[in-house]
């Protein structure tokens, strides 16, 4: 008798847990994200979006899944990386930069970026003692500073564009080159 209790039990139990999960997914609903990285000011194509099923938080403005004619042609307001869900709010006027932020490049050999490194990636400037500075030319105490990449170039080594701090930005630009290394931190969107 105790196991055919037990059996009720589980089939009850599996019934609810089915109609649960036939719940969940009858809420999601195709939205557009983005198919490889975009840098503020690309026009977007319809080739850089792809549809996704998922589920959304109705309070968030996303992009429908069979909107690509409307998205195609419009510009990216922000340096957004792959997986990005397209909202209304990130299509648009470049914003550049923000009040406080600023734009900045730094010049990067083999061995000062991480590979991969790509626009959207929230990273941390590290600047370090010099070569220089072990002979006796000295530099300044070493330091460090939040940014997010908003376009890389590879060529030789790598040009990344930051977005960070204003204040920051000075400070950093006062380094040699040759002394900074980008650290890939957790998180998109460091610089705010």
């Amino acid at each position: 008798m105790p196991h055919l209790l037990v059996g009720v039990l589980l089939v009850v139990g599996c019934a609810v847990g089915g109609v649960v999960v036939a719940a969940e997914i009858g809420e999601r609903e195709t939205v557009l994200v983005l198919a490889r990285p975009v840098t503020v000011g690309q026009e977007i194509a319809a080739a850089d979006v792809r549809a996704v099923t998922m589920a959304v938080d109705p309070g968030i403005d996303v992009v429908s899944g069979d909107a690509v004619e409307d998205v195609a042609g419009r510009t990216a307001a922000y340096s957004l990386p792959a997986g990005t869900i397209l909202t209304r709010g990130v299509l648009g006027d470049a914003q550049l930069p923000p009040p406080g932020q600023a734009f900045t490049a730094v010049p990067l050999a083999a061995g000062q970026f991480p590979p991969g490194l790509q626009p959207g990636h929230a990273v941390q400037v590290v600047a370090g003692v010099t070569d220089d500075a072990i002979d006796g030319a000295g530099a300044p105490a070493p330091a460090s500073w939040a940014a997010v990449v908003t376009a890389v170039q590879h060529d030789e080594g790598a040009v990344a564009s930051l977005q960070m701090d204003a204040d920051d930005s000075r400070e950093m630009a006062s380094w040699p080159a040759e002394a900074l290394r980008l650290v890939v931190v957790a998180g998109v969107g460091g610089a705010s």
